[in-house]
């Protein structure tokens, strides 16, 4: 009789933000699959827990599925664990849970902290449409082809974001959203947890410091109070003016430039230049 594939979240800062359930399932498996096994080596030494580890990541899971399919088939029981927070999000954590769905083997998700809905909740904006888009492209020009489309969903929106990399990514953030509202989430559940809210062109942003994990909430679009003192023929003639001038490099930026300078989103610029027919 086949085995059980547990997906079992861990904390993503605080060793006490996991489950009595998530523990016990530690305890009672076979085999414990992790992403990183000395930092989970880390949590069972703190709870005591032995059971034997198997790293499975990015770089070794084509070698691994195999092998974890053929134990659990075999009756074992295996959990399945991340660096931090629910696996499957962001991590090969999906292709293990969907080759064993495949297979016709049981799949119990153990439910427990996630990064995404701690920043998202401590964020205080709306939650009753939230998309979570993982990490931006590395490449420039690629993350801000991803933030205009991100920008373009009207409900709230979480992604993660490197430290190395949040400083480009909050300026990119400034130009494309304009006073759009977002909050950053730094080293969540930790000592040196940080909650950093405001208008994406808020100077507050230009100061945070760039160490430890990120998480970034965009919050939904809201018509600006601005929008009502800028008619639509005034966001257009911002926008041809600003198109001959040459000074944006296509329509994009030059959406985003005019939303900067008049208090609105780039979506609110482009509906008002779709009924100005431009």
């Amino acid at each position: 009789m086949a085995g059980t594939l547990f997906v079992v979240a861990t904390p993503i800062g605080n060793l006490e933000d996991i489950t009595l359930r998530a523990l016990r399932v530690l305890r009672e498996a076979n085999l414990i699959a992790a992403e990183d096994t000395r930092r989970t080596a880390k949590l069972l030494s703190h709870y005591g827990i032995h059971t034997p580890t198997l790293s499975f990541h990015a770089h070794n899971s084509r070698a691994r599925l195999p092998q974890l399919i053929a134990r659990v088939r075999a009756g074992e029981s295996v959990a399945l664990v991340t660096d931090a927070g629910t696996p499957g999000i962001s991590d090969p954590g999906a292709e293990l849970v969907a080759a064993c769905r495949r297979e016709g083997v049981v799949v119990d998700p153990i439910p427990g902290a996630s990064a995404a809905l701690v920043a998202a909740v401590g964020s205080g904006f709306p939650l009753n449409s939230v998309t979570f888009l993982g990490f931006p492209p590395l490449k420039a020009q690629a993350r801000k082809q991803w933030i205009h489309g991100a920008a373009a969903l009207p409900g709230t929106v979480v992604f993660f974001e490197a430290p190395h990399r949040i400083g480009s990514t909050i300026g990119d953030l400034r130009v494309i959203l304009g006073n759009r509202q977002i909050c950053l989430g730094r080293e969540l559940t930790k000592v040196h947890q940080e909650f950093v809210c405001g208008a994406a062109t808020s100077d507050v942003f230009l100061s945070i410091t760039q160490k430890g994990e990120f998480t970034v909430v965009i919050g939904p679009v809201q018509e600006s109070a601005v929008a009502a003192s800028a008619s639509d023929a005034e966001i257009a003639e911002a926008f041809r003016a600003l198109s001959e001038s040459g000074s944006a490099s296509g329509r994009r930026e030059a959406a985003s430039e005019v939303g900067r300078r008049l208090g609105l989103t780039a979506n609110e610029v482009y509906r008002a230049l779709e009924r100005s027919k431009l």
